[in-house]
């Protein structure tokens, strides 16, 4: 066992076998460097990383390998979950001198940790294009010996140039609306008509571009817009990249079809994903929408939730394939791909038409699979609606409907007793703020759009209340007043960094919405103070960590909103909730102490100096930024807040709640509160204090810059109807 067998690291701990000396990051291994005069190999990957793997079985388990490594580098491992700082300064230099990213990153480094040359997986022998690591090390560590003037100057120069690269001023002005009107025009040009998504093959779910054409639809009316969001949602709900035995959806698709995924499941992927379904099924009435979401919803709550409340990182690509001999290694997608003789099998009657609905053939369904891999098995995807499998086997479409709906649960139950993947049980502050503003959200759509499912709506925002407690209680460090990013194994460590407080508000601000409970709010300033205080830059945003670590070289701001959104893109959304819920929203007491302040000014000015900060990325690349056009667009947009007041219990109440909530509002702030509840959140909220129901009957209250028209007493009234436009 190697120096990684202390780590609480799932990702470190997979490599706490090899025969390779492992350092985790941290002065011992930069006292060695110095020490020895060698240089530090950097690898940096995830748990779930299906091509992780290859590259420690095929080299990290090899002996020649680990000898060349021990013998001329100091190796050292990094979880990027766990360090995205470390990761995301030494991918912009991988990108930059490569033109490429992805994990595993692997990088060279002088002992004063500046960067020399990088990639990502390498082979152990040169194939796929790619250089032999064997001769990588090899030729590294022979100019490291006999060339090292020139290895110590090419360092810094790249850090010069990526310190200017990545220096950042604000911006002449606040980006006007027809920027958004340009990002939709772009991302129209570059929309999939007949297979959803944008651009060509692989394709990621990027559900903070659907968010931003979702606002768009709802601030300008733009119909195209929620066509391509429709389009998109269902070509991947019908698609293999979504799990239709156990619902979730797998990271993203190698092909252009969503057909063939790489199978690691994401919470962050579940939690935006469920969000966009949400918004979409109010914006469109697809209720198939809806669906989708729930069935999201449970398999978060099944297989990636922590008993005390928290919501647990992943799932493997990989994991042993069924009757393997004792020994073998895990394969991509062994869990989730079947044989057409094993479902005939195992579903008898229905096996004919399940397999209609499901796509699968004898020869197996996987032709775009470049490994071979798949061969001869079956990736479930909707190959047929019911309507047509109904029409090809002379049966009626409920018929086929309840034959589908069998040959799930049966095959769920066949596939439970395979070896499963291997989950990633560390719990994230930033994507537990995103799943809990997912659940949080969920019981509200819920709610309003199907009636009839009130028990599923509370549990949804019982979930989001239990995350909250748990994150409140093991991971918020109240005598430090400091947010900690990772909990596993009853430990709680790593200081949070800027992503992780601003998804935590975000998450917060949903769950008061739903739940009314001011000691969310209170919690939600809290940690914006502190986000504030540790990353605020005087020139807009938010850089992703402190200035207190010696070993990061760059002090970056995130500009992309990629898998995960960026932290001042939430960040952004979060002040302008605020501005919506507090009047005076930069200097008012809340909770008793002063709301955030700083050189900034009030929150109105923050959020216009982060968008003068990112005005120039938004004019010139606009669809690297989408959550951040999405907040742009809220800002252009004709903002409300919506206030119901009545007794849960009363049907008149919900009758008014579900009036407000289902249509789609996205630049609209709505509670729901008892009748004692206004007075009581007045002290937080002094606008509420006059808030009722009238005589006797619940009432909604419509505001906007905090002045209400009169209350609405009947939910037809036109005033619940209308949507906020511009």
């Amino acid at each position: 066992m190697n120096r990684l067998s202390s780590s609480k690291s799932p990702y470190l701990l997979q490599h706490a076998a090899n025969p390779v000396d492992w350092y985790p990051w941290g002065e011992e291994a930069f006292a060695a460097a110095r020490r020895d005069d060698r240089p530090i190999f950097l690898s940096v990957g995830y748990s779930t990383c299906h091509w992780c793997h290859v590259m420690a079985h095929e080299s990290f388990e090899s002996e020649e390998i680990a000898a060349l490594l021990n013998e001329r580098f100091v190796p050292v491992k990094v979880d990027r979950e766990e360090r995205p700082d470390v990761d995301r300064v030494y991918m912009t230099f991988v990108q930059a001198t490569t033109g490429q990213g992805g994990w595993p990153m692997s990088v060279f480094l002088t002992p004063d940790l500046k960067p020399f040359y990088g990639g990502t997986y390498f082979p152990p022998e040169s194939r796929y294009g790619r250089p032999g690591f064997r001769e990588v090390l090899r030729e590294l560590a022979r100019l490291w010996l006999e060339d090292r003037a020139r290895v110590l100057a090419s360092a810094e120069s790249v850090h010069e140039q990526l310190v200017r690269a990545t220096a950042s001023g604000p911006g002449p002005r606040i980006p006007p609306a027809t920027v958004l009107v340009q990002a939709v025009e772009e991302l129209a040009s570059q929309f999939d008509h007949r297979d959803g998504g944008f651009g060509r093959a692989p394709k990621f779910p990027r559900p903070s571009e659907l968010l931003f054409l979702l606002r768009e639809h709802a601030r300008t009316g733009d119909t195209r817009a929620l066509a391509m969001v429709t389009a998109t949602l269902r070509a991947m709900s019908d698609g293999g990249i979504r799990d239709h035995v156990g619902g979730g959806f797998h990271r993203y698709s190698v092909d252009g079809q969503w057909r063939v995924p790489h199978f690691e499941k994401m919470l962050y992927d579940q939690a935006q994903i469920v969000r966009v379904l949400l918004e979409a099924a109010q914006a469109s009435g697809d209720l198939s929408l809806l669906e989708v979401a729930e069935d999201t919803l449970a398999y978060v709550a099944r297989d990636l939730s922590d008993p005390a409340g928290g919501f647990y990182s992943a799932e493997d690509a990989d994991s042993v394939p069924p009757d393997a001999p004792e020994g073998a290694h895990p394969a991509e997608g062994a869990f989730y791909l079947w044989e057409a003789d094993e479902t005939d099998r195992l579903l008898g009657a229905d096996a004919a038409v399940a397999k209609a609905c499901f796509g699968v053939r004898p020869e197996g369904n996987a032709p775009h699979d470049p490994q071979g891999e798949f061969s001869g098995r079956n990736i479930l995807y909707r190959a047929a609606s019911d309507e047509e499998v109904a029409r090809l086997h002379g049966l009626e479409r409920d018929e086929v409907a309840a034959a589908c709906e069998r040959a799930r649960r049966i095959l769920f139950e066949a596939r439970a007793s395979r070896p499963r993947p291997g989950l990633d049980d560390k719990v994230i502050s930033a994507w537990n703020g995103l799943a809990m503003a997912a659940f949080a959200r969920a019981s509200r759509v819920v709610a309003a759009l199907r009636p009839d499912a009130a028990p599923r709506a509370a549990a949804y925002l019982d979930a989001a209340r239990r995350a909250a407690a748990f994150l409140r209680e093991h991971l918020w460090d109240e005598e430090r007043g400091r947010l900690l990013r990772r909990y596993r194994a009853g430990e709680a460590g790593i200081d949070g960094y800027a992503e992780d407080y601003a998804c935590l508000v975000f998450g917060l601000l949903e769950l008061f919405q739903a739940g009314g409970d001011p000691g969310d709010l209170r919690f939600a300033l809290r940690l914006q103070r502190r986000q504030d205080d540790l990353f605020w830059d005087e020139a807009g945003g938010w850089f992703s960590t402190t200035n207190g670590d010696p070993s990061m070289l760059l002090r970056l701001k995130e500009e992309y909103d990629g898998a995960e959104p960026a932290a001042s893109s939430v960040g952004l959304l979060n002040l302008i909730a605020l501005t919506q819920l507090m009047p005076g929203a930069g200097g008012d007491a809340i909770g008793g102490s002063p709301a955030v302040t700083d050189g900034a000014g009030n929150l109105p000015a923050r959020i216009e100096r982060t968008l003068q900060a990112f005005e120039p990325r938004l004019s010139l690349a606009s669809r690297a930024l989408p959550m951040m056009l999405a907040a742009l667009s809220a800002y252009h947009a004709d903002r409300q807040e919506i206030v119901v007041v009545g007794e849960a219990r009363d049907p008149r109440t919900r009758e008014l709640i579900r009036a407000v909530e289902s249509r789609y509002r996205p630049f609209a702030i709505i509670l729901r509160l008892e009748p004692g509840q206004a007075a009581a959140l007045a002290r937080d909220l002094p606008h509420l204090a006059g808030m009722g129901m009238r005589g006797g009957v619940p009432a909604a209250y419509i505001c906007r810059n905090f002045t209400c028209d009169i209350p609405v007493t009947d939910p037809a009234a036109g005033d619940l109807k209308s949507r906020s436009r511009t």
